[in-house]
């Protein structure tokens, strides 16, 4: 199956009459759907098609990223609420959120604070987010992952 640079198929043809007729062209014969019966080629510009794709995969949403923002237990409530907002604009563009607060020294002791500002952030972000994974400790880290709500269910 071909088609042609104009975007108009030009039907099943025999891959020597396509190849000429790229040649003819000036352009390249390029295989767009390999796993199709019978398989598509099109005449393009390879360069050109190739950026197209490059384009088009950097539009797609990065669901599968992970941020991480970090906190301590004096983070001052400026930044905080900064902080926050940050981990709800990672969660509105689609983005798993890992929460962290790092304790140094001895405020180790204080994991108690850790798991109440962690608990803080997911009651601030729960509109656009879920607690996907508990707080973990992992060393002098307390941890929380927020994934953002499926958008399946029509907006809620």
């Amino acid at each position: 199956m071909l088609i042609d640079s104009d975007g108009r198929n030009l039907g099943v043809i025999p891959l020597e009459k396509a190849l000429a007729l790229a040649r003819e062209r000036g352009l390249d014969l390029v295989e767009v759907a390999p796993e199709a019966t019978p398989v598509v080629c099109k005449i393009v510009d390879f360069g050109k098609y190739r950026y197209q794709l490059q384009k088009r995969e950097k539009k797609q949403p990065k669901a599968g990223k992970v941020k991480e923002v970090k906190f301590t237990i004096q983070t001052g409530e400026h930044d905080f609420n900064t902080k926050v907002q940050r981990i709800r604009e990672f969660l509105a563009e689609g983005m798993k959120v890992r929460a962290a607060v790092f304790f140094k020294g001895r405020q180790i002791v204080h994991s108690d604070r850790g798991r109440e500002l962690l608990a803080r952030v997911a009651e601030l972000t729960q509109d656009l987010g879920k607690v996907e994974q508990e707080p973990v400790e992992r060393g002098r880290t307390l941890e929380i992952l927020l994934a953002p709500h499926s958008r399946k269910g029509g907006g809620g």
